[in-house]
């Protein structure tokens, strides 16, 4: 753990900018790319979603926005925690789904070594995200139960995953420890004043964490959801946390041109109007593939709404698309030059990875591959960018890229921080509600109801009366 992140020179080297000189006509050209003087057009709109914000943030309901400094006494009991309790464990395994995992997955894959479980690094990290009993139980037989520490991650505690995959690891845990000794092997992250998981934490005497009631889960990463298992593997949460609060420094700016939050979530939206609905965000780095990932539920359940703040049906939201580079320009790109006109290219380009490999100079007599001789693999996967880049904007694809200058604890703070807000400002241009998710519950509600938790009786009815499928159908 260091504080570089205080020194004012090291903070503007670390900047990320985002270039959105591809998204506008004269690099485009006109048949897709935004004008300017669009732009101009929407200052009254611009005014609108920025005083929205404002006002929600005032009203105490945008919570992530104080997540970057109002929370020392959180950070220091996480710190201090993971330091008396980390070398107690081998693993530490994550039970959470949606905006419980995907965060904290990007935070591993971004921050740690890319085979960071393989080389006896301690305590090992496991997300399985997911309520697949094949691979949930292999992975309760692959661990060391006695050497296993479970973060249980539900505000509400009734999250029919989450919930289910700790009763079963209870069971396994107190089949091996004894039921004496179980409280050691959990730790809930919930509701400070309510939920069910709240009231089991409290009886099997847990560890608690709190999630504010102003965080969505889908913005949550900055919270305990995602610092406590990262101050359990060595991610330094001060220096995370100190590059949001630099990336809402940056962005505090009402001048959209100086804000790169609004100005590339008005771009994206203006994008959308002209029938851009789909949005792939595709960096050129393996540590940050699953921010990809994360950006995908960010985007998706936040803009992706039936109904407007009026109430009328507007059906609208961008597709979000995860892709990585270069392995997708052998899998992905072929559409995103040739096919529909209807994507955005997010590219996050990492000026400096902390190793390179050399080529070696061989094989000079072979004209396929001796003109890779004695080159980087950070100059081809950044030339790769690039020239995709450029292949992209002369078929008159809209693109734009978010540079990081190195992938670290800082960088990625700025990132999660900008993402989120520019999800936020584009709810704004919407009209719609940024942070609630009707489509999921209504699927939620109908399994409730099927097993049986009490006032969802009609859920399960309904479900009872859906219409049947016929054979013919299935062949």
């Amino acid at each position: 753990m260091n504080d570089r992140y205080k020194d004012k020179q090291w903070r503007e080297k670390m900047r990320i900018k985002v270039d959105v000189n591809n998204m506008f006509e004269e690099f485009i050209g006109e048949n897709h790319g935004i004008n300017p003087e669009e732009i101009e057009e929407m200052v009254e709109e611009i005014n609108k979603a920025e005083q929205n914000i404002k006002k929600q943030y005032e009203d105490g309901k945008l919570g992530f926005i104080d997540l970057p400094y109002k929370q020392k006494d959180v950070v220091e009991e996480i710190k201090e925690y993971a330091n008396k309790n980390k070398d107690k464990f081998n693993n530490f395994v994550i039970l959470g789904i949606g905006g419980s995992a995907l965060g904290s997955i990007a935070l591993q894959t971004a921050l740690n070594e890319s085979y960071y479980n393989e080389k006896e690094s301690s305590p090992n990290i496991y997300v399985p995200d997911n309520v697949d009993p094949d691979n949930f139980k292999s992975l309760l037989e692959t661990l060391d139960l006695e050497k296993t520490v479970f973060n249980v991650i539900s505000k509400s505690g009734t999250t029919a995953e989450t919930m289910s995959l700790f009763m079963i690891a209870r069971k396994a845990v107190e089949d091996v420890v004894g039921k004496n000794n179980i409280s050691k092997h959990f730790i809930a992250t919930t509701s400070k004043d309510s939920g069910y998981l709240r009231e089991i934490a409290k009886k099997e005497d847990f560890k608690m964490f709190y999630i504010p009631e102003n965080v969505g889960g889908r913005f949550s990463v900055l919270t305990p959801v995602g610092l406590v298992f990262a101050a359990f593997v060595g991610i330094d949460i001060d220096e995370l946390l100190a590059g949001a609060s630099y990336m809402k420094e940056i962005c505090s700016s009402s001048n959209i041109w100086e804000n790169p939050a609004y100005l590339n979530g008005l771009l994206q939206y203006l994008a959308y109007k002209k029938g851009k609905v789909m949005s792939v965000m595709m960096p050129y780095s393996n540590s940050l593939k699953d921010m990809a990932d994360w950006y995908r539920q960010l985007w998706a359940e936040s803009l992706g709404k039936e109904k407007n703040r009026d109430g009328e049906v507007v059906n609208v939201g961008p597709t979000p698309i995860k892709a990585l580079g270069a392995t997708d320009q052998h899998s992905q790109a072929q559409l995103y030059m040739e096919g529909p006109f209807d994507k955005v290219v997010n590219f996050i380009e990492v000026l400096e990875f902390d190793n390179d490999l050399k080529i070696p100079d061989i094989y000079e007599d072979i004209k396929g591959v001796s003109y890779l001789r004695e080159k980087s693999l950070t100059d081809l996967i950044n030339t790769e960018k690039k020239a995709t880049e450029l292949a992209l904007t002369k078929r008159e694809r809209l693109n734009n890229t978010i540079i990081v200058p190195k992938v670290n604890e800082f960088t990625v703070g700025q990132l999660f921080y900008l993402l989120e807000l520019q999800t936020a400002f584009v709810g704004e241009l919407f009209n719609i509600n940024a942070y609630n998710q009707p489509g999921v519950e209504l699927g939620k509600n109908y399994t409730y109801g099927v097993f049986g938790r009490e006032g969802y009786e009609e859920m399960k009815e309904e479900y009872n009366l859906r219409p049947e499928k016929k054979d013919e159908y299935i062949i």
